[in-house]
């Protein structure tokens, strides 16, 4: 009994061992390469484990053929007319002789810390007074641009639309894209031109969208103002009062509770002793 235990504890870790990674699916060790997953498409690798953790998609030759970075004119030329035709609304691409298209992106707000916009009054120096508030998440706006327009120029052109006084060096422009059934998102280098990816991927935001956010990493102190330190010192002092006041009411309701219980407690005993 005991050897016949051993040797179902051992088939129990074997299946716990052989488990693909980034997949649900378990299979024993002598049975795993008679198993055919669709966890990728047939004659490409499995995704590593650093790819999973990132976020990024595997490696997949085809699509890097698709994915070419210069066109003719005359393939660009049939581009923009196969993306206006499938295009549902009326941002279309207009090429112009030159080589120069023009066009329209959607840039999504995804940004979690407040922002400095500069106000219509002036303040004693003369200069525009500034105010810190958090933009609405998830709003979208639309740019015209150019297919000569880099991302940190399309990035300068959002934060100017909403009057944003921040550094621009503080954003980042992703693009959050679908392959095989999964969304991923990848941070933009600054020298890219997101017209270019629009007009690839088509007019389908389900396809390619754009976001804009915060860099990741360590915050860059130094590229805020003196006025948006002050901004955060400000919201810093706000919630930590709050917080406090959450406490203090907090511990008065458990103050009040055990002086409720010490009274029922001691008019209890004054009457055993009556």
């Amino acid at each position: 009994m005991g050897a016949a235990m051993c040797k179902l504890s051992d088939k129990v870790g074997q299946h716990v061992k052989k488990r693909t990674p980034g997949c649900k699916y378990t299979c024993h060790a002598d049975c795993r390469d008679l198993v055919s997953l669709d966890c990728h498409p047939a004659g490409s690798p499995p995704p590593s484990q650093d790819q999973i953790n990132n976020n990024t998609p595997p490696h997949d030759v085809e699509k890097d053929r698709e994915l070419r970075t210069e066109f003719s004119r005359e393939e660009i030329g049939q581009k923009i007319d196969q993306y206006n035709m499938l295009t549902r609304d009326l941002l279309k691409m207009t090429l112009s002789p030159t080589g120069v298209y023009t066009g329209f992106i959607k840039v999504q707000m995804d940004l979690r810390r407040p922002v400095t916009v500069r106000g219509g009054q002036k303040g004693a120096g003369g200069g525009r007074v500034e105010e810190a508030f958090y933009l609405p998440r998830g709003v979208t706006n639309t740019l015209h641009i150019s297919s000569n327009n880099t991302v940190k120029q399309v990035i300068v052109a959002l934060l100017n639309k909403f009057t944003v006084a921040d550094n621009p060096a503080k954003y980042g422009l992703y693009k959050r894209y679908r392959r095989e059934d999964q969304v991923y998102v990848c941070k933009l280098a600054d020298d890219e031109q997101p017209l270019f990816l629009r007009l690839v991927a088509g007019p389908d935001g389900d396809t390619l969208s754009f976001v804009l956010r915060e860099q990741h990493g360590e915050v860059m102190w130094d590229a805020f103002s003196i006025p948006e330190l002050r901004n955060f010192l400000r919201i810093l002092d706000k919630e930590e009062a709050e917080q406090r006041e959450a406490v203090k009411r907090r511990y008065d309701a458990y103050r009040l509770r055990l002086q409720e219980a010490l009274s029922e407690v001691r008019g209890a005993s004054e009457g055993r002793s009556l």
